[in-house]
């Protein structure tokens, strides 16, 4: 079935979520334009009301943050839910609040890894107690910090994010280097309002003690979302499909050089910049696609797209080869496990990896149920494979899209063709 139209997706769950945080340890008001109103997003603002906060959420299109007093020990537990930023940005302000903290999740949460972030900020000064030394329910000392230079085992944006939060109030310089550059989101905001950073290739540098100043934040629409409907587009002939106002932050944009790669049409168009981050309209239109190979540096830009890119995949030309992502397993679910699963049981051949998955493409698909294991991306994934290759696919799950997408299923009934 092909597309046509225009469409922009929500707002940006990255840039939402880091918006209220340094919104929050800003000084004076923020405003914010454009916000994700999703359930992740809602775990980041009540756990903000906790720590003393005032975050007005109730507006469509403007929220507003007022920040830059103390924040104070919270009275509760700080449930963070599904989200994996909450929990872990949160857990790098936590660390400095006089007092203690507990911060849990679901159960989801509760089986992704903490111990790559209790590290680091145990050396900075704060203590920690874990479930099994690495796992929420976490409960949190924190103290005056100090900075340190630290070099993390995997290049991840939450973790690099929480370091630079918790070294913005810590005593010296607080360093982070990664093997590969990951988003970059949060450096981009601190600059816009107004921190002093030094950035060099995959290290960052941040003094303790800076003052920063609310402002307006436009959030562009989510190019994680994005994903889906651009790879509706680009695989079925005769589509044609514009998308709005999407970040094209290189950090973010690398499933669209995969695509591109791949054979698929794309263009950016109206290329403009907005609190730090640039924006753009992307055209898409459908043709043949090849395999491709996706490993290494590459894969930290497309980790949150690979399962959509697994779909797309299955209908190129050849066999595609996706390696060095273990980091997958350790996402909401096995992302590559469930991929392999529903993908075979749909009639694709799939070769399973340790870090990764071989697809060979081509694949004749017939209708059937799709285990999502409440994971957002797999379903909404899913959902596209039945689109492009015009079949009935039941999934277990509808709701759990509403982590990052709401109103995703009738988004795309409005732009099928």
């Amino acid at each position: 079935m092909k597309v046509k139209g225009d469409i922009r997706p929500p707002g940006d769950k990255s840039i939402t979520h880091r918006a209220l945080i340094l919104g929050a340890l800003a000084h004076g008001k923020t405003s914010i334009r454009e916000p994700l109103k999703s359930n992740d997003i809602f775990r980041t603002v009540e756990a903000l009301k906790r720590l003393g906060i005032d975050v007005d959420a109730n507006n469509d299109d403007i929220w507003e943050v007022h920040g830059g007093g103390q924040f104070e020990e919270p009275n509760d537990v700080i449930d963070a839910g599904n989200s994996g930023t909450t929990a872990r940005l949160i857990t790098g302000i936590l660390s400095s609040i006089d007092g203690v903290s507990i911060i849990t999740g679901d159960n989801s949460l509760k089986r992704r890894p903490m111990a790559r972030l209790i590290e680091p900020l145990t050396f900075m000064g704060a203590s920690f107690m874990a479930r099994k030394e690495r796992f929420l329910p976490l409960a949190i000392k924190g103290k005056r910090l100090r900075g340190i230079s630290y070099r993390t085992k995997v290049a991840s944006a939450q973790v690099k994010s929480a370091i630079l939060l918790a070294g913005l109030t810590a005593e010296g310089i607080t360093e982070v280097i990664e093997p590969a550059k990951s988003r970059d989101h949060t450096e981009k905001m601190l600059a816009y309002l107004g921190a002093s950073l030094s950035i060099d290739g995959n290290s960052v540098r941040i003094k303790g003690g800076q003052k920063l100043v609310g402002r307006e934040i436009v959030v562009p629409s989510d190019p994680s979302s994005a994903a889906f409907p651009a790879v509706w587009a680009a695989a079925t002939y005769g589509s044609e499909l514009i998308i709005r106002d999407m970040c094209i932050n290189p950090t973010r944009t690398g499933y669209v050089e995969v695509l591109k790669r791949m054979g698929a049409d794309i263009k950016l168009t109206n290329i403009r910049y907005s609190s730090g981050e640039g924006i753009g309209d992307m055209i898409v239109r459908g043709g043949s696609l090849r395999s491709t190979v996706m490993k290494d540096g590459e894969i930290p830009r497309i980790i949150d797209e690979i399962p959509i890119l697994a779909v797309v995949t299955a209908f190129a030309e050849g066999e595609s080869v996706i390696r060095n992502a273990g980091e997958l397993r350790l996402k909401e679910t096995d992302r590559i496990a469930a991929m392999a699963e529903g993908l075979k049981s749909l009639g694709a051949d799939v070769d399973i990896l340790e870090d990764g998955m071989v697809i060979k493409g081509r694949a004749r698909f017939h209708s059937g149920s799709i285990r999502t294991f409440g994971d957002h991306r797999i379903a909404m994934a899913f959902y596209i494979l039945g689109k492009i290759a015009d079949i009935e696919i039941e999934l277990d799950d509808m709701d759990c899209v509403n982590v990052s997408y709401p109103g995703f299923f009738n988004a795309m009934e409005n732009i099928g063709g």
